[in-house]
């Protein structure tokens, strides 16, 4: 036991100092982003270099049926390998023991990386900004709703109990005093965040009633991606503590804005360090450009990705925090593409389109894969957008099935995701369109029943 436990990550080794671990919970995200896996003893994982699953599990829609997506051999559910990516082993604070949790990655039985796992697909285009010469850095922004407990999906959603004992219901951004409403779930959540070796850039009210937003430092794609999958966990867990629930949905509140994840993104030139989007006068360089022609070209396409349910459109409404456009401006948060302030060594690009129900390993992957096409195509973007955005039309897709139509036929996109991701990815988010198109909705009675 020893032996493998001295090789922890620092953070993991600290949880553990003077315990017994007691249980390990081997995982790997789904299409959705869940955590799926088994949990094993702790003596178990010591003796085993992988474990099986089938591969099922990534044909699954969110409601828990099945795209038919298993190819030429049919849905034979074989088994995938998956092993350890020990850097990912970190605490789970909120257990009753002593416990870790370790992403692993899907292998067919040749050793070959299954291209429909997530983890694997972001792994994927990172590895083709490397081949280039870069080095692609990004930085998460992860918005939530904190709500009341709702067991019953008939009724609406409903912002938490503040610490004052009055709900959630003023919209306050960037509030302290709106902060210190949830600071007991705030605490958990920086004590949960600590124990896994997270640093959090910082915590703020957003514009929603109980909506709050975390920053996370930038860096690796992988391993942020990796944190944001570990923060959707913790965080509901915090939550619950406190007998409310944690939401990533897309849209979770009618007349309330949204909640996005902004990805931040910058390139870095793989010999020297630097940022290739700034010039040696700091000024911006031709690739900075190409990289925002990329995502205005094909971020239309990659949008069934970014936003992968029915609920994540309802995000996309005008003068309600969430972009409906694929302008860019500079320092201007009405646009979709924002160039926030910064010096030459920090210039970035953030995408506001992104939802929080995305899956984030899948997210940051078809954002990055906008602004590589568009360094490979080399093409100027649109001119900066001046003024209020939200003037103009909209120009990115409005319902799911639109959007996954224009998914299905972006064929440089596959060639980056990958033809079989993209293959499996299509046809299990149809299933789970069709599904919802199954259900008839409140406003379907309220309005159609007696006068059409």
């Amino acid at each position: 036991m020893a032996d493998w436990t001295e090789n922890l990550p620092q953070a993991a080794r600290d949880y553990l100092e003077g315990r017994r671990l007691d249980e390990v919970e081997c995982i790997i995200p789904d299409l959705p982003g869940i955590a799926r896996g088994k949990a094993v003893p702790a003596s178990k994982f010591a003796r085993q270099e992988y474990f099986h699953l089938p591969d099922s599990i990534f044909y699954q829609t969110i409601t828990g049926e099945w795209g038919e997506a298993a190819g030429e051999e049919g849905f034979i559910e074989k088994d995938m390998i998956l092993r350890p990516d020990m850097q990912t082993a970190t605490a789970a604070p909120w257990t009753g023991d002593w416990t870790l949790q370790v992403i692993h990655d899907a292998y067919d039985r040749d050793g070959v990386p299954v291209p429909y796992s997530p983890r694997n697909v972001l792994k994927r285009v990172v590895e083709l900004y490397r081949a280039k010469g870069w080095e692609p850095i990004v930085a998460p922004e992860m918005e939530f709703f904190l709500v009341a407990r709702n067991l019953d999906p008939a009724h609406e959603i409903k912002p938490m109990m503040g610490r004052s004992g009055r709900p959630a219901a003023a919209r306050q951004a960037y509030s302290m005093t709106a902060v210190d409403e949830f600071g007991p779930v705030i605490d958990d959540i920086y004590d949960f965040a600590e124990a896994q070796g997270f640093e959090i850039d910082g915590i703020t009210q957003e514009g929603g009633a109980g909506q709050l937003e975390i920053n996370l430092l930038h860096g690796d794609p992988v391993k942020l991606a990796d944190e944001v999958f570990y923060f959707k966990r913790l965080i509901r867990e915090a939550a619950m503590r406190h007998d409310c629930y944690a939401t990533f949905m897309a849209k979770p509140i009618a007349d309330e804005p949204g909640s996005a994840m902004h990805i931040h993104h910058s390139v870095l030139d793989t010999k020297t360090g630097e940022n290739i989007f700034s010039n040696a006068k700091g000024g911006e360089t031709d690739a900075f450009l190409h990289f925002i022609a990329g995502l205005q070209n094909h971020m239309p396409a990659a949008l069934a990705v970014i936003a992968p349910y029915v609920n994540s459109y309802r995000r996309y409404v005008k003068d309600h925090a969430a972009p409906i456009n694929l302008e860019w401006g500079r320092d201007n948060r009405t646009t979709g593409i924002r160039v926030p302030l910064s010096g030459p060594g920090s210039r970035r690009v953030e995408n506001r389109l992104a939802g929080m129900d995305c899956n984030p390993y899948l997210g940051i992957a078809a954002s990055l894969a906008c602004g590589y096409l568009g360094m490979l195509d080399a093409q100027m973007p649109l001119p900066e957008f001046k003024g209020d955005a939200y003037v103009g039309d909209g120009d990115i897709p409005r319902v799911q099935g639109e959007a996954l139509t224009l998914f299905d036929e972006a064929t440089p996109l596959h060639e980056v995701l990958g033809h079989e991701f993209a293959r499996v990815y299509g046809i299990v988010k149809r299933a789970e369109y069709d599904e919802f198109l199954q259900v008839i909705s409140p406003w379907e009675r309220e309005h159609l029943l007696m006068n059409v």
